[in-house]
């Protein structure tokens, strides 16, 4: 009887042991499924080189307007907007009725010049007589070279002309040049910089220049000018920079990008795959792994560098941030790695 009663017992045993076994196997497996699956991707720190775009607009370097310091009538111009000038070419003429009257009174004192002169030489003129021919005949090639520059109007450099503005026969009044003349090789780019780098900028420092224009090609500039002070509203500063444009490809106008490397410095380095942006903010998140769970943490980027972006606040060096399975994700929750 005995013997019975504990052969039932270990069946009941058993029997529980059956019962429960499966169910605990199920809820493990229950637990694990609830767990999103995410994949990891570990950060590490490098150089990144610290270049900065800045935008401009091209500039000529040298922009002429030509017109005679007085009023008068334009004779004749001898360009179009178009053309390219060299520096010395006649661009127009204007009228030369005071520049003959001009050229006839300097030759009457030049022989007045000469006779005191002679006179002088001989005792029948006085040093004060002789002093004021020569004075007047000064006075009077000035005032002729003056007239000569403001009848026959010259480019003052080698150029394009960008402007007309008159016609043959009409009457120069002052209110706008008679042409415009602009030196494009080399043009300029200003930029404003940030007071951060102002120690950092030097004089003849190569850079990057992008023509909207040309979107497949590289320019090289380098640094021309850069301004003493600090703009106290701004705290930017200006900055000039000069381009070679031998075959006058770039114009005045057109809108550039320029591309400044200040050196290298160490930043941790993401993946774009692992940066979260909430909708309707400008701020960007990546969640990173420790212990089985995750953590959302904001972050500050810099610039990006193909698939990478370069990493200036957010996460420390050797953590391991997810890169697939965000979707899902809230700050603190448990999570599985999959492969």
């Amino acid at each position: 009887m005995r013997a019975s009663i504990q052969f039932f017992s270990l069946l009941i045993v058993m029997g529980s042991l059956v019962a429960c076994g499966p169910k605990e196997d199920a809820a493990s497996q229950a637990d694990a499924v609830s767990k999103p699956a995410v994949q990891l991707q570990q950060v590490s720190s490098r150089s990144v080189d610290q270049v900065y775009e800045f935008t401009a607009t091209v500039e000529p370097v040298v922009k002429n307007n030509i017109n005679p310091t007085a009023p008068g009538r334009v004779r004749a111009i001898f360009v179009e907007v178009g053309d390219q000038v060299m520096k010395g070419q006649r661009l127009a003429q204007m009228d030369a009725l005071n520049l003959t009257n001009s050229e006839n009174q300097l030759e009457n004192l030049r022989r007045n010049f000469q006779r005191v002169k002679e006179l002088f030489a001989v005792g029948g003129a006085s040093q004060q007589e002789l002093d004021n021919a020569t004075l007047q005949l000064t006075m009077a090639e000035t005032s002729l070279k003056n007239l000569q520059e403001n009848t026959l109007l010259l480019s003052p450099v080698s150029g394009i002309v960008t402007a007309r503005n008159y016609d043959n026969g009409d009457m120069y009044a002052g209110q706008m040049p008679i042409l415009t003349v602009m030196q494009i090789n080399p043009v300029v780019t200003k930029i404003n910089v940030s007071e951060t780098f102002f120690s950092k900028l030097r004089k003849g420092m190569p850079v990057d220049v992008k023509l909207d224009v040309y979107p497949n090609e590289v320019f090289t500039g380098k640094v021309k000018l850069v301004y003493p002070t600090i703009d106290e509203r701004s705290r930017t500063f200006p900055v000039e920079i000069e381009m070679s444009n031998p075959g006058m490809k770039i114009r005045p106008g057109m809108f550039a990008r320029v591309a400044i490397n200040f050196g290298e410095v160490q930043r941790v380095v993401i993946p774009d795959r692992s940066i979260v942006k909430i909708p309707g903010t400008g701020t960007r998140y990546v969640y990173t792994y420790s212990n089985g769970k995750v953590s959302f943490k904001a972050i500050e980027l810099g610039r990006r560098m193909g698939t990478e972006y370069e990493l200036l606040s957010g996460v420390e060096n050797g953590e391991q941030v997810v890169i697939a399975g965000q979707s899902k994700l809230n700050d603190g929750m448990e999570v599985v790695i999959s492969k």
